[in-house]
């Protein structure tokens, strides 16, 4: 896996890897179309690989799922590192992001 890399893993799932900060997220976002345009109603993002976040990373996880819902898929995130985890808790989003309160 690369620095700050966003790889297929099979279809339908997908790994997130390096930072999500204000500096690479819209690298990520540049991913979104393989995203939607997979045809499995459920999509996967791993993120066991993520170094570094930000609220930045998580305003691109949010807009994943926003866009996702449009699109009639659904989108689960795997692996959430702890500090992400602490911005989901912080901002009061473990319901939108299936975590424990």
């Amino acid at each position: 896996m690369t620095e700050n890399g966003f790889t297929t893993r099979e279809p339908g799932v997908f790994e997130v890897s390096g930072q999500m900060t204000f500096q690479t997220v819209p690298r990520f976002l540049a991913h979104t179309d393989k995203l939607l345009q997979n045809s499995a109603s459920t999509v996967t993002i791993d993120m066991h690989d993520v170094t570094l976040a930000d609220s930045a990373g998580l305003a691109l996880m949010i807009e994943w799922l926003q866009l996702a819902r449009a699109a009639k898929h659904e989108i689960v995130f795997t692996n959430i590192p702890e500090q992400m985890r602490d911005l989901i808790r912080v901002n009061g989003l473990q319901k939108v992001f299936q975590l424990p309160a």
